[in-house]
């Protein structure tokens, strides 16, 4: 449970929480499982906080400072997080669902099994993330970095990740069925055993990716690196390759 005086504290307003936090520098403020549903808390200083279970539905958290802080199993759906500082912040088991993230900072964070569905993660820094098993259907990532990410497992079926960056990301035994990678970066990417069915990798970079396994079926890969990309044990059943011809059923 929360501490009532943290939870007072903050409840004062901005100003007297910066001042207790400058004169507190390495106390680690309790918020756990308090109700801070669609408070106000732009630009606060939230960093090493622990906010488990603490629910956050529709809060306005724009440009606020939530790194390293314990945000496990919190309720954060639909959240204004724009430009929000999340690195290295634990959110694994959190509720993200149509959370707004545009902008905003989750490098090395930690979302293990995390709800992401329908999220907006335009230009969103996800590099070293752990997005082990989470939920990503319909999450719109366009131009999001995810270089290093761990991907593994992760639901991202009907994903919108053109020009997205996965720089030897693991993408193994994901879901990206229907997903749009058009002209995203997938350079040494590992997508072995992945479900890329109908998946469209137009003019995507995929050199020395690591596809065996994959599920290609009626994706689409026209105008696509594939140099150096291992396909072994791919299924290409009607998947349009790189020069448009499409591969026979």
């Amino acid at each position: 449970m929360a501490n009532t005086q943290h939870l007072a504290l903050l409840k004062k307003g901005a100003v007297t929480w910066i001042e207790w936090r400058n004169l507190n520098p390495n106390l680690e403020p309790d918020l756990s499982e308090a109700n801070l549903a669609e408070a106000n808390l732009r630009g606060a200083y939230l960093g090493r906080s622990n906010l488990f279970k603490t629910d956050l539905f529709k809060a306005r958290l724009i440009t606020a400072n939530l790194a390293e802080s314990n945000l496990s199993l919190a309720n954060l759906a639909g959240a204004q997080l724009l430009d929000t500082k999340l690195v290295k912040a634990n959110l694994t088991g959190a509720n993200l669902r149509e959370a707004d993230l545009r902008g905003a900072d989750l490098s090395g964070a930690n979302l293990i099994g995390a709800d992401i569905s329908a999220a907006n993660l335009q230009q969103t820094d996800l590099g070293d993330a752990n997005l082990i098993g989470a939920a990503m259907f319909r999450v719109n990532a366009i131009g999001a970095n995810l270089n290093h990410a761990n991907l593994s497992q992760a639901n991202l079926n009907q994903a919108e990740l053109i020009e997205a960056h996965f720089y030897a990301a693991n993408l193994s035994k994901a879901n990206l069925g229907e997903a749009h990678f058009t002209g995203a970066y997938l350079f040494r990417a590992n997508l072995s055993f992945a479900d890329l069915s109908a998946a469209d990798f137009r003019w995507a970079n995929l050199g020395k990716a690591d596809l065996r396994g994959a599920n290609l079926t009626g994706a689409n890969l026209r105008g696509a690196n594939l140099a150096g990309a291992n396909l072994d044990g791919a299924h290409l059943k009607e998947t349009i390759m790189p020069d448009g011809s499409i591969v026979s059923p």
